[in-house]
């Protein structure tokens, strides 16, 4: 069995794997941490919870989004993007048919090379950010540069691999090796923000909405 076959059989399972399990162990770690420090209590709010996630999930739907649109714009497109192309993309979805039998809808391959390469941008912008705004750069940390360049380097070898510009199975083989970290460095690092995004998100707005009688947005 060649490093391909090994990156793209085991390493893959036991990455899925990781991930899964370091995701249920971070959504219960900080449930748990929550009941214990008391942020959980009888004023929660479900309605207050929901509008606080819908308007942190509409394009400008808070007042700091609509104070800085150039960054909100970009965060949304970088999100969506690096969510999306992953699943939708035509290798990637004959992947999952030859895998599972699952059959996906794929866009062209201009709009998933463009999607592909906003990210790579995305992820410039977001690097030249934490180095030029002071206030960002003061709570940036050495592993928030490592997952700007993971996620880069799992999109670029990506790109790259697929229009065959360079060699073609090294490259390969970085793609898939990158992908794999990263999807284990979800549950353990700031990309964690995926799993928490929606607990946290609802309880700061239920906690403004049922207890000070405002909104967090």
């Amino acid at each position: 069995m060649d490093l391909y076959e090994v990156v793209r059989g085991p390493m893959a399972w036991i990455a899925l794997l990781v991930f899964v399990l370091g995701s249920a162990y971070r959504l219960a770690s900080a449930l748990v941490a929550a009941k214990k420090g008391g942020a959980s209590y009888p004023g929660t709010s479900l309605k207050q919870g929901v509008r606080s996630v819908l308007h942190g999930l509409i394009p400008f739907g808070s007042v700091t989004m609509r104070k800085h649109p150039a960054l909100t714009l970009v965060t949304f497109i970088f999100h969506v993007c690096l969510l999306v192309t992953p699943i939708v993309l035509l290798a990637h979805a004959v992947l999952w048919y030859e895998s599972w039998q699952i059959s996906l809808w794929s866009p062209s391959e201009t709009v998933t090379d463009a999607m592909a390469i906003l990210v790579i941008l995305g992820c410039v912008f977001f690097l030249i950010r934490r180095l030029a705004v002071t206030e960002v750069r003061s709570v940036t940390e050495p592993s928030d540069f490592l997952l700007l360049g993971l996620i880069t380097l799992t999109f670029l070898t990506g790109f790259l691999a697929y229009h065959q510009w360079g060699p073609y199975r090294p490259l390969l083989i970085l793609h898939i090796l990158s992908g794999e970290v990263m999807l284990i460095a979800i549950p353990f690092s700031r990309l964690s923000h995926m799993l928490l995004f929606v607990f946290t998100r609802a309880h700061v707005g239920s906690e403004f909405g049922e207890v000070l009688q405002t909104h967090d947005w």
